[in-house]
Order: C-alpha cells, then structure tokens, then sequence
C-alpha cells in the first residue's frame, strides 16, 4: 500500500491533527489556572483556519482505488460545515463556562471526532467507508446529546438518538447487502455501471434511503428528532440541525445522483412523497409547540425537506442549491440557536415560548436580531433564506416534470405556513405583554461574535453573488 495516498485526504489530516493538538493541550495544561481560555483560543484559532484550508488548498481528489473520492462539490460543503462548526465553537462557549468547564476539552473533541466522520462519509467512493464514516460522526453525536449530565432529559434524548440510529444504521446495511447482492460490488462507480431496477435493488434503494432518512429526520423517519433536539444542550441541538443534516443530505445526493442514477424514475418518487410530507407533517406539528426546542426541530424537519428538494431535478443546479441552502441555513438557524442559548444561560435554563414574551422590552437588539433569522429561516426577502428556497424551487423543476410541479407548489404554499408560526415568536417578542418579562441582561462577547458572523451571513449571502458563483463552479 502506498500511504503517501493519506495525504490527497487533507481535510480529514488537518482534522486528526487538530484533534491531536487539542487533546494535548488538554491534557498538559489540566493544572492551569488558564487551560479553559488557552483550550477555547487554540482550539477555535485551529477551526477557524480549516475552512480557509479547504477552500483555497483543497482540490478534487482520489485515493485507496477509489475508496476516498473527494470532488470540487464535496470539498465546498467541507468549508461550509467547518465554517458552521466554528460558529457551534463559538455559541458554546457560554454554556460550557456555566455548566461544563471542566469538560470542555472532551466537547471540542467530540466536535472535532464528529465532523472528520462527516468529512469521511461525503468523500467516500465505497458503501464501506460510506458507513464507517457514518458510525464515525453518529457515536460521538449521542455522547454530545448525553453531555448535560445534571437533566435526565438530557439522558433520556441521547437514548433515544443511539437507539433510532443503531435501528436505522441496521435497515441501511441490509439494504447495502441487497445492492451487493446485485451487483457485486461496493464501490459506487461500479454499483451505477452494473445496478438495474429489480426487485432486489428496489427494496436495497428503499432501505438505504430509509437509514440516512433518519438521519436527515426525514417524515416519516423523524420521530426521535423532537425529544433528542429538546433534551440536548442547546448548541448541541444546533450542531444536529445544521451540520450534520448538511452532511447527510448532501451525502445522500451525491449518491442518488451518481450511483443509483439508472434508478432515477424510482427514487424521484420516493422523494417526492418524502418531501411533501416532511414539509407539510412538521409544518402543522411546528403550530403546536410551545417549548422553543421542540419547536426548531420540528423547523428543521420542514427545512429537510427543502433542502432535499433539490435533489428531485437530478442536475447540477440541484448540487448547488443545496449546498448553497445548507450554508444559508446555518447563519441562520445557528443565529436562533445563539439567541436561545444565552437566554436559557440568563433565565434559570427555560426554553419555553412564553419565556419571550415582552422580550424586545427588555432585550431590543437580541430580539431584532432573531427577528431576522426566523425571516431568513421563512424565506422573507432580502434576506439570504429567500435566495435559497428559490434557488431550491427552480432545482425542484427542472426535470419538467408535472409531479415536480406540484410537490414545488406544496412547498410553496407551505411557506406561508411556516411564516405564521415563526411570526408566532416575533408576536410574543414584540406584542405579547407580561408583568415579568426578561431582565436586562448584557450578551458575553461569544454571543455577540456569534451572532456578528450570522447576521451577516443573512444579510450579505443572498445579495453577494459570488458566494453562489463559487457554489455553482464546484459542479458535481
């Protein structure tokens, strides 16, 4: 074996790196009096630079036969999730000083851990090292689900995220074993050279997009999504939101589009059902919530189902909207999740809706500033959100196909929906009137560089051509 192929993986070498120095840093400062503020810096100084590394350094690469296949597309949704891994580094760092100093060096880790096995899975030629990257990214989720040790919901989320992910990883390789029952092989390039629609494939297709539909919580696969997302700390239920759904739906596209190609005509109506029902089931569910967490989970099952509506059209436009979309959707679903974050830091850890009611008394620039996001999130222009779901919509209909027409159009119309129930929390904000709404209280410059790098991400990215101009010359 030639090992000089490690080094055509340079995301994946930086990260173990970082990992490397991170873990170090930790365990030769655990007597200073510094080591959490010297932890933070180095740790976010070495992240800050992975996107930076990726972008202008990074180039379509191969190794291992095939086995690691890292495209231009591929490389772009690298920077993108490690951009939004620093602002989850960010956002954090107020919970971790008030309720897990002492583990801190053990979350970057865990971040670091998860996100090289996010990077592995998107770069892989091969079902093996697809699900080895998988298995990568979802145990060291489930410790991040379980690490408010202090809350029994806390446990009771990451039981249920480890238990539907050993469940679906399960149906995801026994439809793996069908394919490699059909064609022989595992290797991606090969399954689309020799897979044709048979029953065994059929039923493989099904239960493989049935694994990584729990993954990207997917209707009908998104049971276990409210309860993880509640019970996990609040920045850790951002990182589930954004990163790792960006992971796997971008994943999952590349090997619909590239290995399951011949196929098209079966799964383009798995995803049309799929889509309609993502959107509009946790539409109507997002209406009854009450409590803030439950209520973005049930958004980003909504927004999955954009985001996989780019898939439907087959095409290069569909890479890149939803690239493009991920990135939108992070500044600003991780702008709400900071807002959240340092309101439950600042009133005795609640999470509930009614906890904002006369906010914008109170607290009148962190209430603009989530009045923004949850615009984006709803598709309001200017802002970046109405860029991205139109981008989305023309993706969905370039096949021209009616089907694809209509599901467009259910999206449509269930945008206006999502624009009442994420108007619900601005009408609370700014209208609804309470004797004792939230003191006063100054943000910690975390939350305030966090929230800087959102707002203009939501302000700059949709109006900024070039920043989809890079997206779109990435091709496939």
């Amino acid at each position: 074996m030639n090992y000089g192929q490690f080094l055509n993986m340079i995301p994946e070498f930086y990260l173990v790196i970082i990992l490397i120095v991170v873990f170090f840093t930790d365990f030769c400062l655990h007597k200073s009096e510094k080591k959490h503020d010297v932890l933070f810096a180095v740790t976010v100084a070495l992240m800050a630079v992975l996107p930076f590394r990726i972008a202008i350094f990074s180039e379509p690469s191969e190794a291992f036969g095939g086995l690691y296949v890292a495209s231009a597309a591929v490389n772009v949704m690298k920077t993108i999730l490690a951009f939004g891994s620093v602002i989850v580094l960010i956002m954090a760092e107020p919970w971790l000083k008030k309720g897990a100093e002492k583990l801190r060096g053990e979350f970057y880790m865990l971040i670091i851990s998860t996100l090289l096995g996010m990077f592995i899975m998107m770069s892989s030629g091969n079902f093996l090292l697809f699900f080895l990257g998988l298995e990568t990214a979802s145990v060291p989720l489930a410790c991040m689900v379980a690490f408010d040790r202090d809350r029994n919901d806390s446990a009771e989320g990451a039981a249920k995220y480890i238990l539907v992910a050993t469940f679906s990883s399960g149906v995801m390789l026994f439809g793996i074993s069908f394919i490699y029952a059909a064609t022989g092989t595992l290797y991606f390039d090969d399954v689309a050279a020799k897979i044709a629609a048979s029953p065994l494939t059929i039923m493989g297709l099904v239960f493989f997009f049935s694994g990584l539909g729990f993954k990207i919580s997917l209707v009908p696969f998104h049971f276990w999504t409210a309860d993880t997302y509640q019970g996990a700390p609040t920045p850790v239920t951002g990182y589930l939101s954004v990163i790792s759904k960006g992971a796997a739906a971008i994943t999952l596209c590349i090997i619909l589009m590239k290995t399951f190609a011949p196929m098209v005509e079966y799964w383009d109506y798995m995803l049309y059902i799929v889509i309609v029902l993502s959107i509009t089931v946790a539409n109507l569910f997002a209406i009854r919530q009450s409590e803030l967490k439950r209520f973005m989970a049930f958004s980003s099952i909504s927004q999955a189902g954009y985001i996989m509506l780019a898939v439907v059209g087959n095409s290069q436009l569909g890479i890149a909207s939803l690239t493009y979309y991920v990135l939108v959707y992070i500044v600003a679903n991780m702008a709400v999740f900071t807002v959240i974050n340092v309101v439950e830091q600042n009133n005795g850890g609640r999470t509930d809706m009614a906890a904002y009611n006369g906010f914008y008394q109170t607290n009148p620039k962190l209430s603009f500033l989530m009045t923004l996001a949850l615009f984006s999130l709803a598709g309001i222009p200017p802002f970046a959100g109405m860029f991205s779901k139109f981008f989305v919509f023309m993706a969905g209909v370039q096949n021209g196909e009616p089907m694809a027409y209509f599901v467009v159009f259910v999206a449509l119309v269930n945008t206006v929906v999502s624009l009442y129930y994420y108007l619900l929390i601005v009408k609370a904000m700014y209208i609804t009137k309470t004797d004792t709404p939230l003191p006063t209280f100054q943000s910690d410059c975390y939350t305030r560089t966090a929230l800087a790098i959102c707002t203009a991400g939501i302000a700059f990215f949709g109006v900024v051509s070039c920043v989809y101009e890079w997206i779109a010359a990435a091709g496939m």
